[in-house]
């Protein structure tokens, strides 16, 4: 039985420059453990909006504005009292461009082990090599662990980041268009890396790539305006979607 890891209720979003219109318009969506959620939309829709909420990105900014709820772990993770550093560490995030740190390959994939409050040497190298291992970034960085992360190539960085992200041992990893930036191999060493991660970590990916979303999610919601047009298993949302306006965007016909 599929088991809802994060559950939105009438979720809406406000920017400070916006005043009383919403970015995000009640959206109301489940998320099932342990599979891919792609949001798929055209430019400015939403969908990026939408993925910062679930880890509250967003609070960085001031003026910001929510209603409605997000459930995660039986709670609403839009309350006051939520620790945000808890928080990020259990959802993290990996951005459009390869965020690595300016400091060792090592240290990278450390940080947020060390932000918890982890002091084991022994213990910290331990988990850097899995992280790495798991990011299939092991056998290319093994032999320079000190060097500079800015040394490794845009696709190794965006593997790095990945590698940071698990290391905390988190139960959603949130990615924002991952490989925009990369060329093609390395398009396709990210996607069979979330192939393999899906196993034990939830995804939510948000993709300009139709034939992405295809490939790799296992559930989709398509986004349009703000609102949440249409959401269900990728296989019948693309071969077979509600509505005409899903059609019209799988299709090509605008965005």
């Amino acid at each position: 039985m599929e088991k809802i890891v994060i559950e939105t209720k009438n979720l809406s979003f406000f920017y400070a420059e916006q005043g009383n219109k919403p970015s995000l318009k009640n959206i109301s969506l489940q998320i099932i453990e342990k599979g891919v959620t792609a949001l798929i939309g055209p430019s400015g829709c939403g969908k990026t909006t939408l993925l910062r909420c679930f880890n509250r990105m967003h609070d960085l900014y001031p003026g910001i504005r929510y209603e409605g709820e997000i459930i995660f772990d039986g709670k609403n993770m839009l309350s006051s009292n939520t620790d945000l550093i808890d928080l990020r560490s259990r959802v993290g995030m990996v951005f459009q461009k390869p965020t690595a740190f300016p400091m060792s390959i090592f240290d990278n994939v450390a940080y947020g082990l060390k932000l918890k409050g982890e002091s084991n040497k022994s213990e910290i190298a331990d988990i850097v090599e899995q992280s790495l291992k798991n990011a299939a970034l092991w056998d290319e960085v093994e032999d320079k662990l000190n060097a500079s992360a800015y040394a490794l190539s845009g696709g190794q960085q965006q593997r790095l980041v990945i590698a940071r992200a698990m290391a905390v041992n988190p139960e959603i990893i949130l990615f924002d268009e991952p490989t925009s930036a990369l060329d093609p191999i390395s398009t396709g060493k990210i996607e069979e890396l979330i192939a393999e991660i899906k196993k034990d970590i939830t995804i939510i990916i948000v993709t300009h790539n139709m034939q992405q979303a295809a490939r790799i999610s296992d559930h989709t919601g398509f986004v349009m305006l703000g609102e949440m047009v249409e959401y269900g298993k990728t296989e019948k949302i693309f071969t077979n979607p509600r509505e005409k306006i899903t059609e019209d965007y799988i299709t090509g016909r605008f965005g």
